[in-house]
């Protein structure tokens, strides 16, 4: 973490992702008050593969048009 004045982040603006990325959190101070705190983005988490799961499934003895026709004549 590492505290920075206005005046200083105005200046290094153009290294910004290079400095945050480094630092991890900045800290950005007026008067010597905390007003504004940036961090990195989190990386988006992978989305699961459903192969797996489809793996562990059973296959139905019946088809899925057979379930569906019961189920509307059940109604």
């Amino acid at each position: 973490m590492r505290n920075i004045n206005i005046r200083e982040m105005r200046n290094i603006l153009g290294k910004l992702d290079s400095l945050v990325e480094e630092e991890q959190e900045l800290v950005i101070t007026r008067n010597k008050r905390a007003i504004a705190r940036v961090l990195p983005m989190q990386t988006a988490k992978k989305r699961p593969s459903h192969i797996e799961l489809r793996n562990r499934q059973q296959a139905g003895s019946i088809s899925s048009a057979d379930m569906i026709r019961q189920d509307r004549d059940e109604r």
